[in-house]
């Protein structure tokens, strides 16, 4: 145990309910033993109402902090132990650039809808909620892209286009429904008469961890390992998710995993510290765990021990999460959307 382990837990009694813990899935051990909850994006969103500690402090990349202090009630404060841990696809989709974008596809007469994969900013958020859109994690992706494509002409997806298209595909819309959009020069380089005729607008995003996973890496996965499964997250390339065995969010590769036989070696591309804590978990029970190649985030390893630690010392005079209330306001909508949609 290191020296930071008994002086978060000695912090942790002496706040006792006025302070809750939160940690994504991607965060090492070290932080992950701290937390009162544990989850992906969905799971952890789904928290915040119910929660009526005074401190909320989210282990996990910024945007997911911003997410608790947009659902937050009045006079909680949200903190993030790192304000560096930003999310590298998130800044692919600058809210001004949205925007601009979204007001040049509207100016055909057709009804875009925004929706953002929760991997995004307040701002971004709070603009499909002010442009009657909402957003989605990749465990409700299917449900909240078919939502969104009965609301108006077309959907503008972002900023994850390989989410987008394997939602897409999930949804069987055909690929000339689709295109991907050139948001150069404020979308002064969109092709409008593509635009006409597509569905599915999609952003030009990706995830910087998932995206470097490529279809060789299984082929030669299992040319050494016979009988492997393979299980990725859906941030992957749509070729990728076809040579694969499955594809779903990190709940769908958790339970995967728990429902798989004694016996079983199973290859997982996401995050390592999952893969990781998968493998541990399962060792017990007979079951071969791996990555299908270990790449890790480093963003959400800015939120370690020794940061947690530093800022529950501080607790009380730290500086907690602040957004604008037009953002609160419409980025609530926009979350409050999906939530209530996928209840």
């Amino acid at each position: 145990m290191s020296a930071f382990n008994e002086r978060i837990e000695a912090l942790r009694a002496k706040y006792g309910n006025r302070l809750a813990i939160l940690g994504h899935h991607y965060q090492a051990d070290d932080v992950l033993r701290h937390v009162d909850f544990q989850g992906d994006s969905l799971e952890l969103a789904r928290k915040i109402e119910g929660l009526s500690a005074e401190h909320v402090v989210f282990c996990g990349v910024f945007f997911m902090a911003e997410s608790a202090a947009a659902l937050a009630r009045p006079g909680q404060k949200i903190h993030i132990p790192h304000q560096g841990a930003t999310c590298p696809m998130a800044d692919m989709a600058p809210a001004q650039r949205l925007e601009d974008v979204l007001n040049a596809l509207r100016e055909d007469g057709r009804l875009v809808i925004p929706l953002a994969y929760v991997n995004s900013s307040a701002e971004v958020k709070a603009i499909c909620g002010l442009y009657g859109g909402s957003v989605c994690t990749s465990a409700n992706a299917k449900t909240m892209l078919e939502w969104a494509l009965q609301q108006g002409d077309a959907v503008l997806f972002l900023p994850d286009k390989n989410l987008g298209h394997n939602t897409a595909n999930q949804l069987n819309l055909d690929a000339t429904e689709r295109l991907e959009l050139d948001i150069r020069q404020d979308g002064s380089r969109i092709d409008h008469k593509k635009v006409r005729y597509a569905r599915l607008l999609l952003w030009p995003g990706v995830c910087a961890i998932h995206h470097k996973f490529k279809k060789i890496h299984i082929q030669e996965l299992r040319r050494a390992n016979p009988g492997v499964r393979v299980v990725v997250h859906p941030e992957c390339s749509p070729g990728v998710v076809r040579a694969s065995d499955g594809a779903g969010s990190t709940s769908y590769l958790i339970k995967y995993c728990a429902d798989a036989p004694s016996g079983a070696r199973i290859a997982i591309g996401t995050e390592c510290n999952l893969v990781q804590r998968l493998a541990a978990r399962h060792r017990p029970q007979g079951k071969d765990i791996i990555p299908l190649k270990a790449l890790s985030c480093s963003n959400m390893a800015k939120v370690n021990e020794e940061r947690l630690a530093g800022l529950l010392v501080d607790l009380e005079a730290a500086q907690p999460l602040s957004l604008s209330p037009d953002v609160i306001e419409h980025s609530r909508v926009a979350l409050e959307r999906m939530l209530r949609i996928c209840a």
